[in-house]
């Protein structure tokens, strides 16, 4: 299997369509990062990485997303760093522990939206009590489980009672056209509550800034290139062995994570968030079967109305994203990740290969 040590190389080495997509996307650089330990570090050094060389030479891949502008810095050797763990729960014992939580009563025990409830087969679009903007849903899973098994017709069900809630809501407030879905899974990824539930916004004026600026710079590409972003982006992860197509959505092991095992869902211009429905369900059980319990996902969409921009070459755009063990109390973002570049410690390749076994 190939690394991404080996990015450079394996670049270079494409079939010249995706290796002309390369050079107009990606900046690649290895380094090798050195040092000298003292003896008394050893004994500690060896039983935490393995061995005194793993340390003394280490490689750093540094990829940037010149049109977008996102960085990360991959390491493997970062992933063996000792992590405290005092005061670990056990997840599956603290999900059982709350079942009966207000979101196991949806009628009772969340308020609703002046439109009321919106109900989809296996969830309920309720009202959200702490808002993150004018307009702010929940939906609440009928299955409380966070790490149960979703299926694509489960996931395509949410999409639509997330959407349904949005017309709704785009109905009560015209202006409110940008739509945004997210889910955090479990407290180590920002959820406050364990039952299973995604989170909807709308927003008014413009699309939240990270969708916009995507949308600009798409859009810049195609006017120095005369090449569409989001296909030359596919062909480049493609032509590596960094992604597959799951019921006609591209799910890619991205190049510039935002952290850990980032995957990109992708659809095509004039699709919905529906047609994500089965990569997006395959995306999440690769990662479950990778180990990973916490996640974020989110979407980023045109806007429901015109808005009078440019949106013609904008595809509907999943983001899931590993954050840690949930019993590790080390965060895994920290000053690197607010305002220079991400830190990874999981190699692409590795993800791109569990995508398409």
């Amino acid at each position: 299997m190939n690394s991404i040590s080996e990015l450079e190389a394996l670049l270079g080495g494409l079939p010249p369509p995706a290796r002309s997509a390369a050079r107009r996307i990606f900046s690649v650089s290895t380094s090798t990062a050195t040092l000298e330990a003292p003896q008394a570090m050893a004994g500690w050094i060896t039983s935490v990485f393995g061995s005194v060389e793993a340390v003394r030479r280490q490689l750093v891949v540094r990829v940037t997303n010149v049109v977008t502008l996102e960085g990360a810095l991959f390491n493997e050797l970062r992933a063996r760093r000792p992590k405290d763990l005092k005061g670990a729960v056990d997840v599956r014992r603290a999900i059982a522990e709350a079942r009966g939580d207000p979101f196991c009563h949806v009628e009772t025990g969340t308020p609703s939206d002046t439109f009321g409830h919106v109900a989809g087969r296996h969830g309920t679009a309720v009202a959200n009590v702490a808002k993150y903007d004018g307009l702010h849903g929940v939906i609440v899973f009928n299955e409380h489980d966070p790490l149960a098994p979703i299926s694509a017709d489960v996931l395509a069900d949410h999409l639509r009672t997330g959407r349904g809630w949005a017309v709704k809501g785009v109905a009560a407030d015209p202006d409110a056209r940008y739509y945004f879905l997210l889910w955090n899974s479990l407290w180590r990824a920002g959820g406050s509550i364990l039952h299973g539930h995604m989170q909807m916004t709308l927003t008014r004026g413009l699309h939240y800034p990270k969708v916009e600026a995507l949308r600009r710079q798409s859009l810049g590409y195609w006017s120095d290139h005369g090449c569409d972003y989001f296909e030359d982006l596919w062909s480049v992860h493609e032509a590596l062995g960094l992604g597959t197509t799951v019921d006609g959505a591209r799910a890619m092991a991205y190049l510039a994570p935002t952290k850990e095992r980032e995957i990109l869902v992708l659809g095509r211009s004039g699709e919905d968030e529906s047609a994500l429905a089965g990569g997006i369900a395959h995306a999440l059980a690769t990662l479950r079967r990778e180990g990973v319990m916490a996640h974020n996902l989110a979407l980023y969409l045109p806007p429901l109305s015109a808005d009078g921009s440019d949106w013609s070459r904008f595809p509907p755009l999943a983001r899931i994203v590993d954050r840690g063990d949930p019993a590790d109390r080390t965060s895994d973002i920290g000053a690197m990740e607010l305002y220079a570049a991400s830190v990874i410690s999981s190699d692409p390749f590795r993800i791109g290969e569990a995508l398409r076994s």
